[in-house]
């Protein structure tokens, strides 16, 4: 089978090849992948992958979707059934996988980073990390799901959620992640304000009806506290890092809640304690969510609550463009790999 194989570090080391198809274990099912998309954690992986338990060569790719080959010992799929992955095995047995935190699961293996990927024509996982889609469901955008949008979900409607009458600030907003956040937000009825810079992603965002600040030209958190009457926001949303950490805390309102999923631009950012304590800020880190958020999040979308944006499609063959298609600061929101 074709899959894109990451052989070293570096752009270099990324490459279509010819791969074995993987063996099928009991429980587990074989589908055939029609669509995955591009995440930051790939150009971490292709560039990096320290402190990610792995060998080389792998295969890339976190998320996706597609259709079942075979799952002869699985009951509820059948050959031919459109399915999502979610992105990692789980063991189902530890303290964390009984309680229903499957992303906490001691045993947990997430694709593209701990074993092989979704870049590829066939990919062999287990049954309980697979959910079935309506028939005729559009599989690019069930593509976008696994990685971006449920780590979006759990930001959202996580351990600090959020709903009508509250204010959202979402971060650097024209990424995967913080778009997805910024859509869940507003399908919550929470009053959405973002951050991004140039004319296209303003232009994107206040067309949509949400207010944005260009952080390249205003302070940010005097913009908030402009826009909230002095306020700040409820819940903030930062997938950035060091760089938007210090803003992201001013921007606050008393009791406010700052959750974090990334740090692109640093990962040393300066505590600022003595606004936590003082105003009661909590802070909450996220990555990925559960299988029954997994479960809720397709729902929603099923039933036309949000749609994922796609900034472009690429197939298999151009991975290698679509990672420098996810460094252009004119992308807004997911790139999308198409396999079948």
């Amino acid at each position: 089978m074709k899959a894109i194989v990451l052989r070293q570090r570096g752009r270099a080391g990324v490459s279509l090849c010819e791969m074995p198809r993987p063996a099928l274990r009991p429980g587990w099912a074989r589908v055939r992948m029609i669509a995955a998309s591009v995440n930051r954690v790939d150009l971490y992986m292709r560039d990096s992958g320290a402190g990610i338990t792995h060998d080389l060569p792998q295969i890339m790719g976190v998320d996706g979707a597609g259709a079942v080959i075979e799952a002869p010992d699985c009951p509820g799929l059948a050959p031919g059934d459109p399915v999502v992955l979610y992105p990692a095995e789980f063991c189902g047995t530890c303290r964390a996988c009984l309680a229903g935190d499957q992303p906490l699961c001691h045993q947990i293996r997430i694709l593209g980073e701990h074993r092989d990927g979704t870049f590829a024509e066939e990919v062999v996982v287990p049954a309980r990390s697979l959910v079935r889609l309506a028939p005729g469901a559009d599989m690019d955008q069930a593509a976008m799901l696994g990685v971006a949008y449920l780590t979006a979900w759990r930001m959202v409607f996580g351990k600090a959620p959020t709903g009508p009458g509250q204010v959202v600030l979402v971060q650097g907003a024209g990424g995967g992640v913080s778009h997805a956040a910024m859509q869940l937000a507003r399908m919550a009825g929470a009053r959405v304000i973002v951050t991004t810079s140039g004319a296209g992603k303003l232009a994107h965002f206040r067309a949509l009806g949400v207010e944005a600040i260009d952080y390249r030209g205003e302070d940010v958190p005097k913009a908030v506290l402009r826009l909230t009457g002095g306020e700040g926001a409820d819940l903030v949303i930062d997938t950035v890092g060091e760089k938007t950490w210090g803003a992201s805390l001013r921007s606050l309102a008393r009791g406010g809640h700052l959750v974090t999923c990334g740090a692109t631009t640093g990962a040393h950012p300066s505590a600022d304690i003595q606004r936590l304590f003082v105003r009661q800020l909590s802070i909450h880190g996220s990555t990925m969510g559960s299988m029954e958020e997994f479960r809720r999040l397709i729902r929603a979308w099923e039933a036309g609550g949000f749609t994922p944006l796609i900034d472009r499609a690429f197939p298999l063959a151009e991975v290698p463009a679509a990672f420098e298609r996810l460094e252009d600061p004119a992308r807004i929101g997911k790139i999308l790999i198409r396999i079948a």
